[in-house]
């Protein structure tokens, strides 16, 4: 039988802001054993994000992209019955399983997300939906960290990557990569990628969730290597861009003229 220290390394920490992509990647890390337990981080406010953003893009592109973030918010429920669909051909729904110990801390780069850290002993982190990962937070972490994210990169790395690669003629890259984490924006080693295709009834605010979905498979491989030592990352290779939401005029003049909304 397998001895406590043993257990202890296998258990898997999921670090998240919450959310329906998070919740359906614990469960089906939950569904294929493994010991799973979230840190549940307070969520980045849109005031943070959007001043942020103003210091490295300006004012007008910040607000612009705000509104487009609320405005998919808003569309959301115009997704519902698309979201719903793709959930019941998964086998999946919109709760956390009840075996699955949730952890709130204030963020990610908190002192005490660091004391659960070493108190959980995981043997691999994975991240998603949270705010980037401080580098004296990351070179604290017992084990390898993990990304998921939906975006191939290098060349979508950032925000809405599907989206991006549609509108820049690219749908053979509409897809999601597995990598680990280091100091830059979705800059580690790829471990791996997946590609797939949306549906005329898909656009941004299911974009994210389509994308989770086909990432579910390597991103348990992803995991398993991890625990198993078996990580074996890449450099990702071509342009590199980081990415943000499309303003608001943008978006909406992009689906008017080329119907890619």
């Amino acid at each position: 039988m397998e001895n406590a220290a043993e257990a202890t390394s296998r258990r898997v920490v999921v670090m998240t802001a919450g959310g329906l992509n998070p919740i359906i990647v614990i469960q089906h890390l939950a569904k294929a054993g493994m010991d799973v337990h979230v840190l549940l981080e307070n969520p980045e406010g849109k005031g943070e994000i959007t001043r942020r953003r103003a210091r490295r893009l300006g004012w007008i592109a910040a607000l612009g992209q705000l509104g487009t973030m609320i405005a998919a918010r808003l569309l959301r429920r115009l997704a519902d019955r698309r979201v719903e669909a793709l959930l019941a051909e998964h086998d999946l729904d919109r709760t956390l399983p009840d075996t699955v110990p949730i952890h709130p801390v204030t963020s990610i780069n908190a002192p005490e997300t660091k004391v659960l850290v070493e108190q959980l002993k995981p043997g691999a982190i994975l991240l998603v939906s949270t705010r980037l990962m401080s580098a004296r937070q990351l070179a604290a972490m017992p084990c390898p960290v993990i990304n998921l994210h939906a975006g191939i990169n290098p060349n979508y790395r950032g925000q809405m990557g599907g989206y991006w690669s549609l509108r820049e003629n690219d749908p053979q890259n509409f897809g999601a990569t597995l990598h680990l984490v280091d100091a830059g924006t979705d800059t580690g080693g790829t471990l791996y990628e997946v590609r797939t295709k949306p549906a005329s009834s898909d656009f941004i605010s299911t974009y994210p969730l389509l994308l989770t979905l086909a990432a579910l498979d390597i991103t348990r491989q992803s995991i398993d290597d991890a625990l198993n030592g078996r990580l074996a990352p890449i450099k990702p290779q071509g342009p590199s861009a980081l990415r943000f939401p499309p303003t608001l005029w943008s978006w909406i003049w992009c689906g008017l003229t080329r119907r890619i909304w």
